[in-house]
């Protein structure tokens, strides 16, 4: 392998079924005045490290997020929820796209650096302190250096899963109260999940989505229910 190739596999390699890379894309038009605050709250706020930034060759900017162990679609894609709705909440949700999403579970973000087929352009990973040049043109005009993509991808570390977690804690209530009732109809109707616990007592509507949504043997589509029932409304 290049130095390049080296380094997305580092960062971003996972086996089937999981992730290690999470994207979030605001496009038409691209704007990094409303993307820079996401990518300074996850190290500012969240104690993150610094996500990749990328152009997308197309009308967008991207934040690539590096997971130091693959995670289950369903928990990545509740985690860039959350972050979305803290930090892009006022943005219009078409501007915006999760790679994963609660919503399109299997979308997979375009290789970077590639040459997009519908203009030429290319996207490329970039510096921080170039991102804001590429507000007009997020694009380059012809392929980026290898060596150079790789030099900005070297800088980059993974996020840990305690870390995650501790994020995820910061942007979620601590007590997220999910009466059973309130529950989607196809959940109510899984009931292994809502059995006791290994030590007699009954499991709470909050342990119980995070049972359902962490059992593999549990179809997709449910698993995403209760990822959805887990999240703080945008109102709160």
């Amino acid at each position: 392998m290049n130095p390049l190739q080296t380094e997305i596999q580092r960062l971003y390699a996972a086996p089937e079924g999981q992730v290690r890379a999470l994207v979030v894309e605001l496009a038409r038009p691209a704007d990094w005045g409303l993307l820079a605050p996401l990518w300074r709250g996850l190290q500012a706020d969240l104690a993150l490290p610094a996500p990749a930034i990328a152009v997308s060759g197309v009308d967008g900017y991207q934040l690539w997020l590096s997971l130091a162990e693959p995670m289950p679609v369903a928990e990545a894609a509740v985690f860039l929820e959350a972050l979305r709705q803290h930090y892009l909440g006022a943005v219009a949700p078409k501007r915006i796209r999760l790679m994963p999403s609660l919503a399109d579970p299997v979308a997979q973000p375009l290789p970077v650096p590639s040459q997009q087929p519908a203009n030429g352009y290319w996207s490329a990973f970039v510096a921080p302190d170039l991102a804001p040049i590429f507000a007009d043109e997020p694009w380059l005009d012809q392929a980026p250096s290898p060596d150079a993509q790789a030099h900005v991808l070297a800088r980059l570390q993974p996020i840990k899963p305690t870390a995650l977690a501790a994020a995820l804690a910061r942007l979620q209530p601590a007590a997220m109260p999910v009466p059973l009732t309130e529950m989607p109809s196809s959940l109510r109707t899984y009931s292994p999940a809502y059995a006791p616990d290994p030590s007699g007592q009954a499991l709470t509507p909050k342990a119980f989505l995070l049972a359902v949504m962490h059992d593999p043997a549990v179809e997709l589509a449910l698993r995403i229910e209760a990822a959805k029932a887990l999240l703080p409304s945008s109102s709160s």
